[in-house]
């Protein structure tokens, strides 16, 4: 499919990303697990958090490190898969495999707290969406494409606003929750209508957008940074683009742009089915009848 078997192992699955990944796995285990009571927990972290942490890395690396990743310099659609996959899907996994009192560690020990008006919640939601946004315009689509540097650099600030604009779904320390379902529920249609500009962009588009998508010496330059060899090469070998496409570059975009929106829908419509369940069983009384204990740091939305 696509025409990948012209490219070689380490271009697929980035080994050296895929080490970081199991580095990173191997830390938080130690962290959560032998060295748990450093950090003033009182149990080491619960299995379901520990899942949600290999989940939420091996999320990231497929679509940051592995096939994903490079099928997304091939397709927009499979681009916009990889940019959901790693803001929608894998944040929220790995900031609920975080004991509640690890956070509190790493909070104490904060060196940006002067920053921490970015995470109030509708900064927290301009700031993510506007960043996501910005990224779509074409000329700064194709300018963070071609310059790997700003490239990295956007995809670490995106990350970081991503976890930001989590923050508010599921924050696990009850002294930082100020925000009552009601608040809650008006946060997550906030960012679904925040995103939806950008994606009608993308969608209604009457032609392909982004030049390193549709143009032959662009893209050959944007694949520059994730393939090994001479990219000069591949486009005498390939012309382009045009060889790797399964559709056309413009229904290619419009279904990019329509699984991100249809993704982001979906994530949103279970937080906000989570948001109402415990809204509910609050005012009912029952709400800590099913929290998990605070060292579990595992409680979604109240």
């Amino acid at each position: 499919m696509l025409g990948l078997n012209v490219f070689s192992f380490a271009d697929l699955w980035s080994p050296l990303f895929l080490a970081a990944v199991l580095v990173a796995v191997s830390g938080y285990f130690m962290l959560v697990g032998p060295l748990a009571d450093r950090f003033g927990m009182a149990a080491p972290a619960a299995p379901r958090q520990r899942i949600f942490f290999v989940t939420g890395m091996a999320t990231l690396y497929l679509a940051q490190g592995g096939p994903v990743s490079l099928m997304g310099h091939l397709m927009f659609s499979l681009h916009m898969l990889s940019m959901a996959l790693s803001y929608y899907v894998a944040v929220p996994l790995i900031m609920l495999s975080i004991p509640a009192e690890l956070w509190r560690t790493l909070l104490r020990v904060n060196p940006f707290r002067r920053l921490a008006f970015l995470a109030h919640p509708v900064t927290a939601a301009l700031l993510f969406n506007g960043l996501f946004s910005l990224y779509h315009i074409p000329a700064v689509h194709d300018y963070v494409m071609l310059h790997f540097g700003v490239h990295r650099l956007y995809y670490a600030v995106l990350f970081a606003a991503s976890a930001l604009m989590w923050w508010t779904l599921i924050n696990p320390l009850p002294e930082r929750d100020r925000w009552n379902g009601l608040a809650k529920v008006g946060f997550i249609f906030l960012n679904m209508v925040l995103l939806t500009p950008a994606c009608g962009l993308i969608i209604f588009a009457d032609k392909p957008l982004y030049a390193t998508y549709s143009d032959p010496d662009a893209w050959a330059r944007a694949m520059g940074y994730c393939v090994s060899g001479d990219t000069a090469a591949l486009l005498r070998s390939f012309g382009g683009p045009a060889f790797f496409e399964v559709m056309s570059p413009r229904v290619d975009q419009q279904v990019g742009g329509i699984g991100m929106k249809f993704i982001q829908e979906v994530i949103f419509a279970s937080m906000l089915a989570s948001v109402f369940y415990h809204w509910y069983k609050k005012e009912n009384g029952q709400d800590g009848d099913d929290k998990l204990p605070e060292s579990s740091g595992v409680k979604a939305a109240n």
